[in-house]
């Protein structure tokens, strides 16, 4: 008897260890005000350069330009179609290649082809948007649903952003309305560096000091960065 006690008290434990682990992660999810937030800033953004935004078939996703062509950001609608990445940049080379780039010495982790540079990251696998229509802030609650991680708030800029691996970022502002950068194209310029650019010649993007927290802690980090008022 006092065997049978024992294991049913077991189990009556492991039902409450479940439900408390549901209940949490389900006050996590109300509690997420960042998550929610950057969808409707991001929703705002979209609709603010909707002729810049388009299905990008190669990439089984969307599209997003900067106003002057040079720079996209894409994110997948299906990360069991996507053929490279979920969520990268893709931007012109010859900036880069005019301020020294040896793209030989580029990282396995830099595309380069036709002209273009590539930087992104694989997120999963998961088969996605199989119940209504795909869209791309639809595709981008995805990211939030699945990938929370992958958002972040920047709070010296007052942006929500998508990490794209090893320092890259695409920012845009959580009130456009009071910011005047309302996207930015964020590069990590180390490998660049590494691979021969002079950081100070790279037409078009801004080689800069950026304040970030770093373990709870103030601190600033190099970046390039293509930034964009839209208003």
């Amino acid at each position: 008897m006092k065997k049978v006690i024992k294991k049913i008290g077991l189990v009556s434990g492991s039902a409450v260890i479940l439900i408390s682990l549901s209940a949490c992660s389900q006050l996590s999810q109300k509690l997420d005000v960042v998550g929610k937030e950057s969808i409707t800033s991001f929703s705002a953004v979209l609709d603010s350069v909707s002729d810049k935004v388009q299905p990008d078939e190669v990439n089984v996703g969307w599209s997003l330009s900067s106003p002057d062509g040079t720079v996209r950001y894409i994110w997948s609608k299906d990360y069991s179609a996507s053929p490279l990445h979920d969520v990268m940049l893709e931007l012109d080379a010859q900036p880069f290649l005019d301020a020294g780039l040896e793209t030989s010495k580029l990282p396995e982790t830099i595309g380069f082809y036709e002209n273009k540079l590539m930087v992104g990251t694989k997120l999963g696998e998961n088969e996605l948007n199989d119940k209504g229509e795909a869209t791309p802030l639809a595709s981008y609650k995805q990211i939030v649903n699945l990938y929370r991680d992958t958002i972040g708030y920047h709070a010296a800029l007052d942006h929500y952003g998508v990490k794209l691996g090893d320092g890259n970022m695409f920012e845009w502002a959580k009130d456009m309305g009071t910011n005047d950068k309302d996207i930015v194209f964020v590069l990590n310029p180390e490998p660049f560096i590494a691979a021969g650019v002079d950081p100070n010649a790279v037409a078009g993007w801004a080689f800069a000091k950026v304040p970030v927290d770093v373990d709870g802690k103030p601190t600033e980090v190099d970046k390039f960065l293509k930034p964009f008022n839209l208003k």
